[in-house]
């Protein structure tokens, strides 16, 4: 155990050498506020994903087309039917199915226009919703007879968000040139896009594109959260049947949502992981630069260190003097790296909230202060364990002759 007047002479030794000691602390804390943003975002973008899985999610299976990309139900040569529909709600394990349509809809109100989502849905069966897991929030939802009404994303309702003017309840506003009445506005998803999306009975989306065939974007379905895999493919087999294909030249997939998004967040899981390599190279690269000092440090003070053993000080006191500056330095690199990464953390994510991607805010755990705090003190300490080593076993004689 080092003493009180041991640490009294390290703190007195960092404090003589600020300059040194500064850049030391400089390397670690900018590596350890790196790591706790990124671990901060990927903590949020985890809860927001497992509030997802959790939600209602695991009975619901997705059917879209194989490979798409981008919005739904924009592929002219592929086409998802109620005939596809009724071939799901046959499958074994399937307790209901429906159609959602997706579209891009031109969207106007008091003179000004904006492009958007829109997704049309039949309110009996409104398993779409669930996915999102979103109430609505003030108004209230679509009923079947609702062909002239809409109801609206939550970002209609701040100022600048969607349009300049916000929406209200009772409003008209026109979707391809067809004017609705707003009925209500759903919870915010936290991503502009959904936040910004139109939703509207099913029947209403073929008058509102009277002029093109429409189809599907998605079809889902409920069913026993204990079966999916194999509910999965009784729904693949039915559909090839009905589809007329082949076993293995699927034009669909059918999977569960909840696996869905866990594929998302085993991507992320690589993007982070690769962020968090990269920032802890950096305070590798911090320890050693913290080796460096110290080995510089156990030099110039050779002398002192042959007069602490000449009145008495022991070897292990001389290797708890350096062995503590080292793991006191981490100490303050710690603590200034977590709280500069949590100010840029926190600030980043009031940023996005106010541009609407609230679901990207970072959470501050405990623990993630304690870890990153200890984790700094640890490496610190390492760092500076080899060059306490060598100060505790210099020669008395030696050291005092040291110039």
């Amino acid at each position: 155990m080092i003493g009180i007047e041991s640490i009294r002479y390290s703190l007195r030794n960092i404090a003589h050498r600020k300059s040194r000691s500064f850049l030391t602390i400089l390397s670690i804390f900018l590596g350890i506020a790196t790591i706790f943003v990124f671990i901060s975002f990927g903590l949020g973008l985890y809860g927001y994903i497992n509030g997802l899985i959790e939600g209602g999610s695991a009975d619901k299976i997705m059917v879209q087309a194989k490979g798409g990309m981008g919005v739904p139900g924009l592929d002219d040569t592929f086409r998802l039917e109620d005939s596809d529909v009724r071939a799901i709600e046959r499958s074994a394990g399937v307790e209901e199915a429906t159609g959602v349509y997706m579209k891009v809809a031109q969207v106007e109100f008091k003179n000004e226009m904006r492009y958007v989502y829109l997704m049309g849905y039949d309110p009996k069966v409104p398993i779409v919703l669930d996915l999102a897991d979103v109430d609505i929030h003030t108004g209230r939802e679509l009923e079947s007879s609702d062909t002239g009404n809409v109801v609206l994303g939550y970002g209609y309702l701040i100022k600048d968000r969607v349009f300049s003017k916000t929406v209200s309840l009772g409003d008209n506003i026109e979707v391809q040139d067809r004017k609705l009445r707003v009925v209500g506005f759903f919870d915010s998803i936290g991503s502009p896009p959904d936040d910004s999306s139109i939703y509207v009975v099913d029947e209403a989306v073929d008058e509102i594109y009277n002029e093109s065939e429409n189809s599907y974007g998605w079809i889902v379905a409920r069913v026993d959260p204990d079966n999916v895999d194999w509910i999965v493919s009784n729904i693949e087999r039915n559909l090839r049947k009905s589809r007329d294909l082949e076993e293995g030249k699927e034009d669909f997939t059918v999977q569960g949502f909840a696996a869905m998004v866990e594929s998302y967040a085993g991507a992320m899981n690589i993007i982070v992981g690769f962020v968090i390599l990269i920032a802890l190279i950096s305070v590798v690269v911090s320890a050693v630069n913290t080796a460096n000092t110290m080995i510089t440090s156990v030099i110039e003070r050779t002398k002192e260190i042959g007069v602490i053993k000449s009145i008495g000080g022991k070897n292990s006191e001389v290797f708890g003097i350096f062995l503590f500056e080292s793991a006191f330095l981490g100490l303050v690199a710690g603590g200034v790296g977590v709280l500069l990464g949590w100010g840029l953390a926190a600030f980043g994510g009031m940023v996005l909230d106010n541009l609407g991607w609230g679901f990207l805010a970072p959470v501050f755990p405990y623990y993630l202060f304690v870890g990153l705090i200890s984790f700094a003190v640890i490496t610190g300490a390492l760092s500076g364990a080899i060059p306490a080593w060598k100060a505790s076993r210099i020669n008395i004689v030696d050291a005092l002759r040291y110039e």
